[in-house]
């Protein structure tokens, strides 16, 4: 196994996007029943290779230490990214660019790119690892609506562990990093730079085009025995392709639609939080013809990972429904997963929208904590926290969006669980860990996300969802 970046920059989780080395036994599978057509633009990517910048000196040819594209006049994009040939190689180095407003002409100063994410394609033995269209990739950066860019990519010196940070002898845990050795820096073969445009924006979502109580389940449809293996298929899902929005219920209402009367699970009331509002991906303009169809479930949700976008914080809320666009199509078509990976993603003004397909009640397999993703579900909050606080709104969100689908699968905000390791920089394969329900995907992963200042907020959002269960 490679020794992992001993950077104090860390690696962060903005792609965290990957299937877990092993599934389980037999993962379900569903067909996608019904494919939407969008009614806004569909969207675009421009992919532009990079060139060598610089020479050497006492050589008769550029370096490939330092590639990147001058300023040139590109159609207009809001969201960019650097991907790669090989995805199991790293870029070790400097990602910077600078765009162009569209509006006012003015070009932007030099903004990094987080490059630290080779750790997050997809894992071995997977359908989506074994797929040509995998490509290594930075996180995405939005930039807003321009049409100019210039890119410089940098490679520095790797430093990587003199010792095994998977020491059986060590301490359950993050370990502290050991004394590291250089080594010469190389950049990846391949280098693009993705510059995507999230197309129009659909309708704005309200009322009119909501789905049902039941998140547009079909209707007498209900939750039986939620908490049991297999029970995916009876899970009330968000159901109507032309719904926008999901409503929110109370929390009599939560009890009403998916534990009804008469099930085992209403022997005792159940710990819930009332179902909070929800953007369907119909509602921030998903195209679903990008994504790989069909779903892939897992048989709980046992812990919910807090993840940061790290795409940057420069965005209104009204522009938040483009920002998914850009990240989707940027994981799907650009680095070559099968859907967004977060199965959940929230504003900073605490709004909540669907991520990977599959059903907002359901267990779905996501790809955003390597190692553990079975059992889990990755809420991602839009926005880079390393140095920024989160808003009150967006940590309210995570605790109400918590307190609901947890309560589903029976599980304590407040709590411990253990999940089986597929596999990481942390802990090896087949390690069960004790982790809790609701953790920082830096508790799986050797990584800075989801940023120092959101994750220590994550206790208050533990002690809030509590509260919204009843507990």
């Amino acid at each position: 196994m490679r020794g992992f970046l001993g950077s104090s920059v860390g690696v962060t989780c903005a792609a965290a996007l990957a299937l877990p080395l092993t599934l389980p036994a037999t993962p379900a599978r569903a067909d996608s029943s019904t494919m939407t057509s969008e009614a806004a633009a569909p969207g675009s990517t421009q992919s532009l290779p990079l060139a060598p910048l610089t020479r050497r000196r006492g050589s008769l040819g550029p370096s490939t230490q330092t590639q990147g594209l001058a300023r040139r006049n590109v159609r207009p994009f809001s969201l960019v990214g650097v991907i790669w040939d090989d995805p199991d190689s790293e870029l070790n180095g400097r990602v910077q660019v600078r765009t162009r407003a569209a509006g006012t002409g003015d070009w932007s100063d030099w903004q990094d790119v987080e490059t630290h994410n080779d750790e997050h394609a997809a894992d071995p033995d997977t359908a989506e690892s074994a797929s040509r269209r995998v490509h290594g990739s930075t996180a995405p950066l939005w930039v807003g609506n321009s049409n100019g860019v210039e890119v410089r990519v940098q490679a520095e010196p790797a430093e990587r562990e003199a010792a095994d940070p998977l020491d059986e002898a060590a301490p359950e845990g993050p370990r502290e990093r050991r004394a590291t050795l250089p080594e010469a820096a190389a950049l990846p073969g391949g280098l693009r730079l993705e510059l995507v445009d999230p197309g129009g924006d659909p309708p704005a979502p309200d009322g009119t085009r909501a789905a049902g109580r039941a998140g547009g389940a079909p209707s007498g449809l209900r939750a039986k025995g939620v908490h049991a293996k297999g029970a995916q298929a009876s899970l009330p899902d968000a159901g109507g392709a032309k719904a926008t929005v999901i409503p929110a219920l109370s929390r009599a209402e939560t009890l009403r639609t998916y534990f009804p009367d008469g099930t085992s699970q209403r022997r005792a009331t159940p710990y819930i939080g009332p179902r909070p509002s929800i953007v369907t991906r119909h509602g921030w303009g998903a195209n679903e013809n990008l994504r790989e169809r069909g779903f892939l479930y897992t048989k709980t949700v046992k812990a919910a990972f807090v993840h940061h976008t790290a795409s940057g914080n420069k965005y209104s809320c009204s522009q938040v429904p483009s920002i998914i666009r850009s990240i989707y199509r940027y994981h799907v078509v650009s680095s070559g997963w099968r859907d967004i990976g977060y199965n959940f993603l929230v504003d900073k003004c605490g709004t909540i929208y669907e991520g990977r397909a599959g059903g907002v009640a359901k267990a779905v397999m996501g790809a955003h904590t390597r190692g553990f993703n079975t059992n889990s579900m990755g809420i991602a909050v839009i926005g880079s926290f390393g140095a920024t606080k989160p808003t009150d709104a967006a940590l309210k969100a995570i605790s109400r969006l918590t307190a609901w689908k947890l309560g589903l699968y029976g599980a304590d905000p407040r709590g411990k669980t253990y999940l089986k390791s597929a596999g990481g920089n942390l802990y090896r394969k087949g390690k069960n860990v004790r982790l809790n329900v609701i953790s920082g995907h830096r508790d799986g992963f050797a990584t800075e996300c989801p940023g120092r200042l959101l994750y220590g907020k994550l206790g208050t959002a533990r002690t809030t969802a509590a509260k919204y269960q009843g507990r």
